[in-house]
């Protein structure tokens, strides 16, 4: 019984060595993944402008996990689909002339998760040829999808007043 132990003991002192390499750190892709983030927003502000649904959801997660807090009800849009109907929504309130732009672009990546802060500001022309001018603030969560990033999470609002606890919509 000694004799096993005393094995299993010179046994284990030798593997004790056998994991001493340093630690593997994965590339820092942090500068990559900000280009690459800006691009997609780039892209969202170009399909935005033309009015191209399909074009404005290739950015986002295509799935039931999507969740976006617009700042007009529902409280939530679950899903892509779901969100897919309040661009829709979104044109078809507003078939006029439209002008959109992003500033203030704040892109925090990690790994295969990232997020931005920004303000996106526009006018948008209603069926009665009147523009409404609007600036909002909006939070992107993404991930990481096959390689590319898409928005998981979308938050967009616009201050309140908290006297009137009416919105602000060009707030500066």
């Amino acid at each position: 019984m000694k004799v096993r132990q005393l094995l299993l003991v010179a046994l284990l002192a030798a593997c004790a060595g056998c994991n001493n390499s340093a630690p593997v750190t994965p590339p820092d892709t942090s500068a990559q993944d900000q280009t690459d983030i800006k691009a997609l927003e780039d892209g969202f502000a170009a399909a935005f402008k033309a009015k191209d649904v399909n074009a404005i959801m290739a950015y986002y997660v295509p799935d039931q996990t999507m969740i976006a807090f617009d700042m007009i009800a529902p409280l939530q849009y679950a899903g892509a689909d779901a969100y897919r109907k309040d661009w829709q929504d979104t044109f078809a309130m507003y078939p006029g002339p439209l002008d959109f732009s992003i500033s203030n672009l704040d892109i925090t990546t990690g790994g295969n998760v990232a997020f931005s802060h920004s303000i996106q500001h526009g006018y948008l022309t209603d069926k009665k040829g009147k523009k409404v001018e609007m600036t909002v603030r909006v939070t992107d969560g993404y991930k990481k999808v096959n390689g590319h990033w898409l928005i998981a999470h979308e938050h967009v609002s616009i201050p309140v007043d908290p006297a009137t606890m009416k919105g602000i919509p060009n707030a500066k």
